[in-house]
């Protein structure tokens, strides 16, 4: 993306192309050194990745575990801070393992330098996705 994309323009593209499944031009729109954290992550689940290859590994299976349909309810906030923005949403799709439908809300705060994503703090509910039988994490989405 351009330096001067708006953190709200690359926010939107990143979710176009988590639809698309397209995780490796997901992770191109990371700075190198950037940090995605997870502040209400269950134990024996990462609470922070670190750098890009990290969140990478971290994301390369997602579309196994979780097949994203739309985002139908987005609204970005635009903070004091110019790169700084906080995103209320709803991630709608189904649980691959078990085909049972996903409904998420989330929160994010997202901070954007340089046209890239240097860190993002992920408010959402892991153990949403947690039903007997299904070990999201532990199948590779780690």
């Amino acid at each position: 993306m351009r330096a001067n994309t708006s953190p709200a323009e690359l926010y939107r593209h990143s979710l176009r192309l988590l639809l698309e499944k397209d995780i490796p031009a997901w992770v191109d729109l990371w700075a190198e050194n950037g940090i995605l954290e997870f502040p209400f992550a269950p134990q024996g689940w990462p609470g922070r990745l670190e750098g890009k290859e990290a969140i990478a590994s971290y994301m390369r299976h997602y579309p196994d575990h979780i097949d994203l349909h739309d985002f139908p309810d987005v609204r970005i906030h635009q903070t004091t801070e110019p790169d700084v923005i906080v995103v209320e949403m709803r991630g709608v799709g189904r649980l691959v393992e078990t085909d049972s439908p996903f409904d998420m809300t989330y929160i994010a705060v997202v901070t954007v330098q340089e046209g890239l994503i240097s860190s993002y703090r992920d408010y959402w509910n892991p153990l949403a996705v947690q039903e007997p039988g299904v070990d999201f994490v532990a199948s590779g989405t780690r």
